[in-house]
C-alpha cells in the first residue's frame, strides 16, 4: 500500500497495526515529517511500513500497489492530473485510488469578506490551492489518468461538518489567538470529543446530496 502524502503517518499506523501482514509506504514532499514517522515506527517496533520523501509530481513507480490512500492532498497540488497518472502507474491492474478531498460546497470554508481590495476569497487552509472539486470534474480527472471505474460521493453532510468544526477548526483558530488554550486545549477535546465521534459515526451512515468533503475511489 502506498501512502501518497503520508505527513504525520497517523493512517499508516492505524493501517500498520490493523494489517500486520501489509506492507506499507508513506511518502510526503516534507522530510521532517518524513524523519519523524520512521523514527516513530522504529521506537513502537512496527516494521511493515517505512516513509520516503518524494514529490507526486515527479513519482515513478509502475505497478507496485494493490492500493493506493490520498487524504487532504489532492487540494494542495496545482499539477492534480500529472499526480493522478503517476497514481495510476503506480498501482497493479484493478488496484484501487482511495481520495479524500474537499469538496466544491465549502469544503475549504471559503467565504467572503468586504475590504478596500473588494471581494475575495479566503480559505480556512491557506496552503489549498483550490477551494475544492466537484464530482464530475474529479470523475473526468480520474478517467483522463486511465482509471477504468470510478466511485465519487459527497462527504462530511451535515453532521460531519459540525464534527470538523468542533475537532478543528475552532481549536486551530483559539489556539491562533492565545499561547493559553495549548493549556485549555486536553479538557476542550474532553468535552467536545464523545460528540465528535457520534456526529461523524452518523455522518457516516447517511448518503448526502451535497457535503464539504469528497470521497473518490477509483479501479486501474
Amino acid at each position: 500500500m502506498l501512502d501518497a502524502g503520508s505527513g504525520f503517518g497517523q493512517y499508516d499506523y492505524y493501517m500498520a497495526r490493523l494489517h500486520p501482514d501489509w506492507q506499507i509506504k508513506g511518502v510526503d514532499v516534507k522530510s521532517e515529517q518524513v524523519a519523524d514517522s520512521n523514527s516513530f515506527f522504529s521506537t513502537i517496533n512496527l516494521k511493515n511500513a517505512n516513509f520516503v520523501k518524494a514529490d507526486l509530481t515527479s513519482f515513478n513507480e509502475e505497478d507496485t500497489y494493490d492500493l493506493v490512500l490520498c487524504v487532504d492532498v489532492m487540494e494542495h497540488i496545482e499539477d492534480d492530473e500529472k499526480v493522478l497518472l503517476n497514481l495510476n502507474k503506480a498501482l497493479k491492474k484493478k488496484g484501487m485510488l482511495l481520495i479524500s478531498t474537499p469538496s466544491d460546497q465549502g469544503g475549504s470554508d471559503v467565504h467572503h469578506h468586504d475590504d478596500h481590495h473588494g471581494d475575495e476569497p479566503h480559505s480556512f487552509i491557506d496552503e489549498h490551492v483550490r477551494d475544492g472539486y466537484g464530482i464530475e470534474e474529479i470523475t473526468d480527472k480520474l478517467k483522463k489518468a486511465g482509471f477504468t471505474t470510478t466511485e465519487v460521493y459527497y462527504q462530511y453532510g451535515f453532521p460531519g461538518k459540525i464534527a470538523w468544526k468542533l475537532s478543528m477548526k475552532y481549536p486551530i483558530m483559539m489556539l491562533n489567538m492565545s499561547a493559553i488554550f495549548f493549556i485549555l486545549l486536553p479538557f476542550y477535546y474532553l468535552l467536545t470529543f464523545p460528540f465528535v465521534l457520534l456526529l461523524n459515526y452518523a455522518d457516516l451512515k447517511v448518503q448526502h446530496k451535497t457535503g464539504t468533503g469528497l470521497i473518490a475511489k477509483a479501479w486501474k
